[in-house]
């Protein structure tokens, strides 16, 4: 497998990976926090922008690919922020299985 090799100055996004927190109420509902556990800086990527209709409006769902520095403990149903974007993490792998990178298939709603 060849090494992936990325600048590191391509890395200019600070992010804030946030994980969810539920929390029950006494009626059987619940309430999601989020919490932030890092601020990293990563590169964003566009791959697909797709619209769809669904309760009577459309949704608008771009795709990204987010590389970052290695990080344990990044999985599918967090989330990162930058400002007021959102972006719900899909897929998490090392591509070239290096321990080096992360890249981060992720979806903004909204967009």
């Amino acid at each position: 497998m060849t090494t992936l090799n990325i600048d590191p100055g391509a890395f200019r996004e600070e992010l804030s990976l946030q994980e969810c927190q539920t929390v029950y109420d006494a009626l059987g509902g619940y309430t999601e926090n989020w919490n932030e556990t890092a601020k990293l800086f990563a590169k964003i990527e566009p791959v697909k922008a797709f619209s769809s209709f669904a309760a009577d409006q459309t949704v608008e769902t771009v795709t990204h690919e987010i590389t970052m520095r290695w990080q344990a403990g990044i999985q599918s149903g967090m989330r990162l922020v930058k400002d007021n974007r959102i972006f719900e993490i899909r897929t998490v792998y090392d591509p070239d299985e290096s321990g080096r990178y992360l890249l981060c298939g992720v979806s903004e709603k909204g967009a």
